[in-house]
């Protein structure tokens, strides 16, 4: 859509968005139901803290100030907002009804077209979210083989099995903890160390933002063959955005399981989880994972649109060209201040995020900075580029002219040495997420 933004002279007005808040303070615990879209991730006093609408590439906060979102709703937007033919599509379902007291055709006709697309589709299940599918996974990879440690890389949500090795494991049993273990994305020798006759899965991210070196992904799979451990890939941020059928098309390594979410349904609540027949078969009898929702239509008919949009309009190569602009614009820019050691935009083309070197202070008054003058300047920035279809020439030149704007006011804080004077909110909270701190260890030290 053609770009309608403007720089501010003033931060944004948000009066509606504390009203909203002061009022959810009251009733909420939690206050966001995800902690990317709270505001501990949004700089309080400058930032927006709720949205009320959005078209294209395009959001608008409830103070009415439009923005060009670069968030794409933590990752479901892969088309964009209000996209036609994904809500036609739901419009088209939502008069035949939505969720019905027997099976749906919608749920058999995606899952023909999802194994059309993903390689190792042999089988399909649906489900709600992704932690749903991915604790799906980890359960009938444990059934499959017999055995019960999970070796994992990455972000799988927010069940007992994954975040029970996080700082937030409060609630669960200490013996549910003991049986999973993290491990260090692009080293392959010390999984082959720690791997065991007990490891049911290795679960990982195929790529976060770090690319796989040395044939990893590739090593990675003939260690679990050899193992007789399943190989689980979790595109939730991967699948149809590096390539129509995720990191396992474009690596061309095929993965036991892989799960999916986000992208698939262009903002709409879908999980799929794809396999091998011979492990899939299970959930036929042994191994429970049902939810009312699994059929619910207005999803289904939303995915099979989104899927045959990505798929029809080569939805994947636009991601990584128009990212790549962004993403080299973004250094070019760094390098022309004379920052490029200081922060540099990293990542593939389709989802990249700009990072701060530990020389230029304090990261998250740093990034709070960033996205203070951004916004100002009509971007919602959180460090991210996830692109989607919806972002425009215009879209990519206003931001990297803004980031031009910014650039030289970031040049001067970080050699003030003071750069929390230079806000005008509260300082961003870390980020909730295990990638460090590696727990595995030598299968020989574990006995």
């Amino acid at each position: 859509m053609p770009n309608t933004i403007q720089s501010n002279e003033n931060y944004p007005n948000i009066t509606e968005s504390d009203s909203w808040y002061e009022r959810a303070l009251k009733v909420q615990k939690p206050i966001t139901q995800t902690l990317a879209k709270g505001p501990g991730q949004f700089t309080k006093g400058v930032a927006p803290k709720y949205l009320q609408k959005g078209k294209g590439s395009h959001v608008w906060d409830v103070d009415g100030n439009e923005y060009i979102d670069f968030n794409a709703a933590i990752g479901p937007l892969s088309l964009g907002y209000t996209y036609p033919a994904v809500d036609e599509a739901i419009k088209k379902q939502l008069e035949d009804g939505i969720t019905f007291s027997l099976m749906h055709p919608l749920e058999v006709e995606l899952s023909e077209l999802i194994q059309e697309v993903i390689p190792n589709a042999e089988a399909v299940k649906i489900s709600k979210t992704g932690a749903d599918v991915c604790s799906a996974a980890i359960r009938v990879a444990r059934a499959f083989t017999g055995r019960e440690k999970i070796f994992c890389c990455g972000y799988h949500g927010w069940h007992d099995w994954y975040i029970g090795i996080t700082s937030r494991n409060a609630g669960i049993p200490e013996a549910i903890q003991n049986m999973t273990y993290t491990f260090e994305y692009n080293n392959i020798q010390a999984i082959k160390e720690a791997l065991d006759e007990d490891v049911a899965a290795i679960i990982l991210e195929p790529f976060i933002f770090e690319a796989p070196q040395n044939n990893f992904l590739q090593e990675l799979a003939q260690v679990c063959r050899e193992n007789g451990t399943l190989l689980i890939f979790d595109e939730m941020w991967t699948g149809f955005r590096i390539a129509l059928g995720g990191a396992q098309e474009y690596f061309k390594v095929t993965p036991d399981l892989a799960v999916y979410s986000k992208a698939c349904a262009n903002g709409m609540p879908i999980a799929l989880l794809t396999g091998r027949a011979d492990v899939m078969e299970l959930f036929n009898s042994e191994v429970f994972s049902y939810t009312t929702f699994g059929g619910e239509a207005l999803s289904l008919a939303a995915s099979i649109a989104t899927i045959k949009e990505i798929r029809d309009k080569n939805v994947p190569a636009y991601l990584d060209e128009k990212g790549g602009i962004i993403k080299d614009g973004y250094n070019e820019i760094a390098k022309e201040f004379g920052l490029e050691n200081m922060t540099k935009c990293i990542g593939y083309n389709c989802r990249s995020m700009v990072t701060f070197a530990p020389e230029a202070g304090n990261g998250l008054e740093v990034k709070a900075l960033m996205q203070q003058e951004m916004i100002k300047r009509g971007v919602l920035w959180a460090g991210f580029h996830n692109m989607c279809f919806s972002h425009s020439d215009e879209d990519i030149q206003y931001t990297l002219s803004a980031y031009r704007e910014v650039m030289p006011i970031l040049k001067e804080a970080i050699e003030s040495k003071d750069v929390k004077s230079y806000l005008k909110g509260e300082v961003l909270e870390a980020v909730f997420r295990k990638t460090s701190n590696y727990n595995i260890k030598p299968a020989l030290a574990k006995a």
